[in-house]
C-alpha cells in the first residue's frame, strides 16, 4: 500500500519540475527577446548645435551634472542602459527629456520648455527620484540646488528660450545676423532666433 503513495509523490515532483522548467524557459526566452530589442535601441548623441548663454560656468556644470544626461546631446549611456528593461526606461527618459528641454539645440527648438526647469527643481521633481541612486553626482546639496536655480533663472529668464545663443552674442529676435533691424520676421523665426 505504501507503493502508490510514493509513486504519486514522484509524479507530483516530476510535474512540478516540468512546470518550473517550462515557466523558466519561457521567461528566459522573453528576456532574451527583450534584450535583443534593447540592444537595437539607437543610443545616439547628436552634435551640439548651440547652447544657451550660460550666466556662469558653474551653472552649466551644475546643470550638466544633474540634468545633462536627459536634457542635452551629451548623454552618458551607462552599462545598464543596454540591459532590458532598464534600457527601455532610460531611452524613453532621454528622448522625452530632449524633446522638452535640450540645451544642446538652443535656438533650434531645444529650449521649448526649459523655463519650466526651475519650478521642476524647486518642487523636487527633477532630477527624478529613480535617477539619483545610480547617479549620485546628480544629488545636489541645498546650496548647489539654490545656485543652480538662480543660474537657470539668469540663463533661461522667465520665458525659457528668449536668451541669446552662445556663439551669437548680441543677436536678438527681430534682428538679422548683421545686427540690423530688417523686415519683421515670422513668429516661428523669432522663436528659433
Amino acid at each position: 500500500m505504501a507503493q502508490p503513495q510514493t509513486l504519486r509523490r514522484v509524479q507530483r515532483s516530476t510535474r512540478g519540475k516540468r512546470i518550473a522548467l517550462v515557466v523558466g524557459g519561457t521567461l528566459l526566452t522573453l528576456f532574451l527577446a527583450l534584450q535583443g530589442v534593447a540592444l537595437a535601441l539607437p543610443r545616439t548623441n547628436p552634435p551640439v548645435v548651440a547652447e544657451p548663454a550660460w550666466d556662469s560656468p558653474q551653472t552649466r556644470e551644475l546643470f550638466m551634472r544633474a540634468c545633462g544626461d536627459c536634457h542635452s546631446n551629451q548623454t552618458n549611456w551607462r552599462w545598464y542602459t543596454y540591459v532590458a528593461p532598464a534600457a527601455f526606461l532610460a531611452y524613453r527618459d532621454v528622448i522625452e527629456g530632449r524633446q522638452k528641454c535640450n540645451v544642446s539645440e538652443w535656438g533650434s527648438g531645444g529650449e521649448a520648455k526649459c523655463d519650466e526647469s526651475v519650478e521642476q527643481i524647486r518642487e523636487g521633481k527633477m532630477p527624478p527620484w529613480f535617477y539619483l541612486p545610480l547617479h549620485p553626482e546628480a544629488n545636489l546639496s541645498a546650496q548647489e540646488k539654490d545656485q543652480l536655480i538662480r543660474g537657470l533663472l539668469a540663463t533661461f529668464g522667465e520665458g525659457g528660450g528668449e536668451r541669446e545663443r552662445r556663439g551669437e552674442p548680441g543677436t536678438r529676435p527681430g534682428e538679422d545676423e548683421s545686427g540690423e533691424e530688417g523686415a519683421r520676421t515670422s513668429p516661428l523665426a523669432l522663436r528659433l532666433a
